[in-house]
């Protein structure tokens, strides 16, 4: 038996009805990708991977860049994904050039001015390589003197290259970028260039 009030229960209804309407899908995008559908000349593309219809990325991922895009059918859903007022937070995966330490990133902590925008304080660490990785095609350029750090960073908003502008503003240049979440939404459980429909609810819904 339903216990709520009678306005709950119909706010309730309506969330999951509208839940229920959309389509959202999580892809674990390759490097070298382009995010967009369109043909590109000597590029692959989202439709090399998907192939609904009528579906758009929900915010960008550089083509150099890997990781999780969320994609849907829905305008309104798309908007919650990607404006920062929503406070929808967006977990990447840095590997820096040069022996990166807490205290050296600590800056980034803080608002650090770019030149044409200063950026929110971002949640930055050290990890280690995060154990399920898999290879990057091309990899990464090496160099024996020199070492790398993998860095997640924690940002609420989402300027045009912005984890690499900001790993280079404090002396790390970023050598390759990860994005690893939206939300409560993981790229953990997608192998590479592998795709599934979740709900619509999922980047708002811990399980």
């Amino acid at each position: 038996m339903c216990t709520c009030r009678p306005r709950q229960c119909r706010a309730i209804s309506s969330n999951a009805a509208w839940a229920e309407s959309r389509v959202l899908i999580a892809f674990n995008k390759p490097f070298g990708v382009a995010c967009k559908f369109s043909p590109e000349p000597g590029k692959q593309t989202l439709a090399d991977f998907i192939k609904l219809p009528n579906i758009y990325p929900a915010g960008r991922l550089d083509t150099d860049s890997e990781g999780l895009l969320l994609l849907t059918d829905e305008g309104v859903l798309q908007t919650r994904i990607t404006e920062p007022r929503h406070k929808l937070p967006k977990v990447y995966w840095a590997q820096v050039d040069g022996a990166a330490t807490d205290e050296a990133l600590a800056p980034l902590r803080k608002s650090v001015d770019l030149g044409d925008f200063v950026t929110l304080p971002a949640d930055v660490r050290v990890i280690d390589e995060p154990a399920f990785m898999w290879p990057r095609v091309p990899p990464i350029r090496y160099r024996a003197k020199i070492p790398t750090t993998w860095v997640e960073l924690t940002l609420r908003e989402g300027k045009n290259r912005q984890v690499r502008r900001m790993t280079a503003k404090v002396g790390f240049p970023t050598l390759r970028l990860v994005r690893a979440s939206i939300g409560f939404v993981s790229v953990e459980s997608l192998k590479l260039g592998e795709w599934r429909e979740i709900g619509a609810d999922a980047p708002w819904r811990k399980i």
